[in-house]
């Protein structure tokens, strides 16, 4: 038997930060980054908020480490608010997430609101039940996974995501795809996580490249942050892949973002995942019969499904070109030395990800250091 619920209340389109207006009454602790603070972002929050009646917690650095949370879960447990909001990217949410959630279970403050703001189009975190740690002294990102950590309601405001640089819209873009792909050939796919997922895809081929070259263009904003929520309620349900779960341990060992990543290993991750052997397969695996279905969606042509999924990746690699994105790892400031001094240990952490578990096809370790060569 299998359940379909979104337990979050989603706020969505332009003037959606106007719900605020009904926390005045309340104490409102917000977990954010410095940047946001700094360039005056979170004004547009506290703006609706009561003078005095909140506080800020503004240390979110990028992969969150485990001991900013326990520093975040000291300063709710001090100050009691009656919510929480997360403002910012995955990093901001997903620490947030766990600060929330150990503060619940230590401080015993069970009825806190729980909010998650994005200001990047891509983690869809606002949704999920999952919170990526940083395990620094190990290098390793921690997947956690808890309905606990789903927010109450997220808020997706296009006008959060207008200065986002270009580059980084390609990367949370890109992210976006990953995950609806993931979700979509996932062996815990169903009906309802494919609806959301070909719809996320549907938005990101249409939108993405508009969202990168205008900053100003806020209906590809809005469709974009649209997408990256459809896209995370999609792998809530469904989970994801191969694609995360080698990515996962490139981000903590290498330190090259989590978007970027994933869109460097995708075009392989389908050639892998999709098993197309010789000119023209006599039987398709269920991979790649979903792959072919998605390239038809977005109006891609082939004769058989060999070739929409040739093409389908070709249109994906034709995007990272588009918005100058590297498509190797040494494009992203690391040696070829360190790729293979590391590569063990990745791909060892691959097999020991939770995303493995849902990929379509089964992975070998040699499985995956062929990805990471061919990567490299």
């Amino acid at each position: 038997m299998n359940t379909f619920e979104i337990k979050t209340k989603v706020k969505f389109g332009q003037g959606s930060l106007a719900y605020l207006e009904t926390l005045r009454k309340n104490r409102v602790f917000i977990v954010t980054d410095p940047f946001m603070v700094k360039s005056g972002m979170i004004n547009k929050i506290t703006e609706y908020l009561s003078p005095n009646q909140y506080e800020v917690f503004s240390e979110i650095v990028p992969d969150p480490p485990m001991e900013l949370v326990v520093k975040g879960v000291e300063a709710v447990t001090s100050y009691k608010p009656e919510v929480i909001i997360a403002l910012g990217g995955g990093s901001a949410i997903d620490a947030a997430k766990a600060i929330m959630d150990f503060s619940r279970k230590l401080g015993e403050l069970k009825e806190m609101q729980f909010i998650a703001i994005p200001t990047t189009s891509g983690t869809g975190s606002e949704v999920t039940s999952f919170s990526v740690i940083t395990d620094e002294i190990k290098h390793i990102k921690y997947p956690l996974v808890s309905d606990e950590f789903l927010p109450d309601v997220a808020i997706l405001e296009p006008e959060l995501v207008k200065s986002v640089p270009s580059s980084i819209v390609a990367d949370t873009g890109m992210d976006v795809l990953t995950h609806a792909i993931e979700a979509y050939v996932s062996t815990a796919a169903t009906d309802f996580s494919d609806a959301l997922a070909e719809k996320a895809v549907e938005l990101v081929f249409e939108y993405l490249l508009r969202s990168y070259r205008s900053s100003e263009d806020i209906e590809a904003k809005e469709k974009m942050h649209n997408a990256s929520c459809l896209a995370g309620l999609a792998f809530n349900l469904a989970s994801l892949g191969i694609n995360h779960a080698i990515a996962h341990n490139i981000g903590g060992k290498l330190h090259i973002p989590h978007g970027r990543t994933n869109a460097i290993l995708l075009p392989y991750v389908i050639e892998f995942n999709s098993e197309i052997e010789g000119f023209n397969p006599n039987k398709y695996s269920i991979a790649a019969k979903k792959y072919a279905q998605l390239a038809k969606l977005v109006g891609i042509e082939g004769s058989t499904t060999r070739m929409l999924v040739k093409n389908f990746i070709h249109a994906i690699t034709k995007l990272q070109h588009e918005m100058k994105m590297p498509i190797r790892l040494q494009e992203c400031k690391v040696s070829l030395e360190d790729i293979n001094k590391l590569k063990q240990e990745i791909a060892k952490g691959a097999l020991e990800d939770a995303c493995i578990v849902t990929n379509p096809r089964t992975a070998t370790a040699g499985d995956i250091l062929e990805i990471i060569y061919k990567v490299s």
